[in-house]
């Protein structure tokens, strides 16, 4: 981003809201004046470059061309979407190159939805008044949503007017106070108009006193307003993009749309996108939030500053810290940790497969860890999919977390068109990364109870070039029951990072009901 134009907008925001702007204007004075101002010097003399070869590259231009640049499209429309940037918080666009000659690619932003209105800080003020973690509990509002029905839709127009033809939309202010606090999103307006919050600490179930029926049932029995609610700011959201998405279509012309910003990792709201639009085929960028902006920055200057002609696009997200089999035995070794080596890949698999069919779950840790919030076989919590029975045990035994919340199936790429209702399926990239939620079969959902979301599922399709081992573990699980799909999650606890070291996978397992962890080639299992 550029932080000039960002102060810019925090001083402006501040002294139009004033006095009651008076805490966020005090934070903001505090790490501006102190760090934030003289980054360019920090990067300077950190990385020991000039000061003059420091380049700032505003925020949703990194979006977009961490989207465009990465995707395997020679040309497609651009559309980023998040809470807000320096002023930005929505952007239209498009982008042009050519993989087969020499010229340099051209990116265009050409419409934009400006500070405060925000879809973004939208979604995330109904995330806090449901009692969850802004810029983190966002996904929770999303797998709380199909448990409620969409009853509050005509509320929601009450703070939000949209546009029907351009998906422009504008926030009714009166009802929030994320433009004027660092305490609170919305305002007493909002609390008039939706209720009281949901309390943070407030618990969604407890299985002892609903014995006759199922954990996430139950949970939503006693949370049925909020769960109605979550329903509702969920197809809101849902129809401002796709009526942004069908005006973006009608401008640009263009059959394919890449997407950024955290706001395309709402993955429900990218099947209708796909399903409901002119658009033949939508690729989001893996780490679509602020992560995501550093490549973008990088793409952005090597092709529009440079005039770099594309040589890459992005084909996985195994780009974090890898620890070698050696390293990790190491670990064990030092910290005198029973384990089994195995030499051969094939006993290893079969070992992790034989594990899977006694109902044990498996803490995988290989490779270089998944850039971007998706797990995706290299930090993953392992299990059999087929009984119902598995979701509560891992959400309640493994994972300490709200009983509503989904788990991912792993499919085999070229299976997945059996047990998805997605055309071409096996063809897009955006189940790669577990981008996309997507109807189940009907006459398939009984196979896979753990994964089925109401009938849906946040699919991962693997091909075994991309990720052999974990390929293997799949398709071996498929000889053995004849389902190609696992259960997968991210290997952490409630309110902790994913893992990254051999130290915290270990960690993990150890304070977790997680039965079997796999380092590289190392398996370690809890003592019986």
């Amino acid at each position: 981003e550029k932080p000039l134009l960002k102060f810019e907008r925090i001083l402006q925001t501040s002294l139009n809201t004033f006095p009651r702007s008076a805490g966020l204007w005090r934070e903001a004075m505090i790490s501006w004046l102190t760090d934030k101002l003289w980054v360019r010097s920090h990067i300077a003399r950190g990385l020991g470059i000039p000061y003059e070869r420091v380049l700032f590259c505003e925020h949703h231009t990194s979006h977009a061309a961490s989207a465009f640049f990465a995707s395997p499209f020679e040309n497609a429309a651009i559309l980023t979407v998040d809470g807000v940037g320096e002023w930005t918080t929505t952007a239209l666009g498009s982008g042009s190159s050519s993989f087969s000659q020499a010229t340099p690619p051209q990116l265009e932003l050409f419409e934009e939805q400006r500070f405060p209105h925000s879809l973004g800080l939208l979604y995330s003020t109904f995330t806090a008044w449901l009692g969850f973690r802004v810029n983190n509990g966002e996904y929770k509002v999303m797998g709380m949503s199909p448990y409620g029905e969409p009853k509050y839709i005509d509320k929601i127009h009450k703070v939000i007017a949209l546009d029907q033809t351009t998906g422009a939309y504008r926030l009714d202010m009166s009802y929030f106070d994320f433009h004027r606090s660092t305490q609170q999103s919305c305002s007493r307006r909002f609390i008039e108009l939706f209720g009281p919050p949901r309390p943070t600490d407030a618990e969604f179930f407890t299985a002892a006193t609903h014995p006759h029926r199922t954990a996430e049932k139950a949970a939503m029995q006693s949370n049925q307003y909020y769960a109605d609610v979550a329903a509702s700011i969920q197809q809101v959201t849902e129809d401002a993009l796709i009526k942004m998405a069908t005006h973006l279509h009608r401008r640009t012309g263009m059959r394919q749309l890449v997407m950024a910003g955290g706001v395309a990792l709402n993955t429900k709201a990218n099947w209708r996108i796909l399903n409901e639009t002119p658009f033949d085929e939508l690729w989001i960028q893996p780490a679509a939030g602020d992560d995501g902006g550093a490549l973008g920055a990088a793409l952005w200057a090597w092709h529009i500053l440079l005039g770099k002609p594309r040589r890459w696009t992005q084909t996985h997200a195994y780009y974090g810290q890898g620890y070698s089999d050696d390293q990790c035995r190491a670990f064990l070794d030092q910290a005198g940790i029973p384990h089994q080596t195995f030499t051969d890949e094939t006993k290893l698999t079969q070992t992790i497969v034989d594990a899977l069919l006694k109902q044990e779950v498996i803490g995988l840790h290989q490779g270089r860890f998944e850039w971007g919030p998706r797990a995706l076989g290299n930090r993953s919590i392992l299990a059999d999919p087929r009984g119902a029975d598995m979701k509560e045990i891992v959400n309640t035994k493994i994972k300490f977390r709200e009983p509503f919340r989904p788990f991912a199936p792993a499919v085999l790429r070229e299976r997945a068109p059996e047990y998805f209702d997605y055309p071409q399926v096996a063809e897009h990239d955006a189940p790669r990364y577990m981008l996309m939620v997507a109807p189940i079969k009907a006459d398939r959902q009984s196979e896979i109870h753990a994964v089925s979301h109401e009938g849906t599922g946040r699919l991962q399709s693997i091909d075994r070039p991309t990720n052999p081992r974990y390929y293997d573990i799949i398709q071996q699980f498929d000889q053995a029951t004849g389902v190609p799909i696992v259960l997968n999650t991210s290997f952490n606890l409630r309110g902790e990072p994913i893992v990254n070291t051999p130290s915290q996978a270990f960690n993990t397992f150890r304070n977790s009901d997680i039965d079997m962890l796999v380092l590289g080639r190392h398996i370690v299992r809890k003592p019986r």
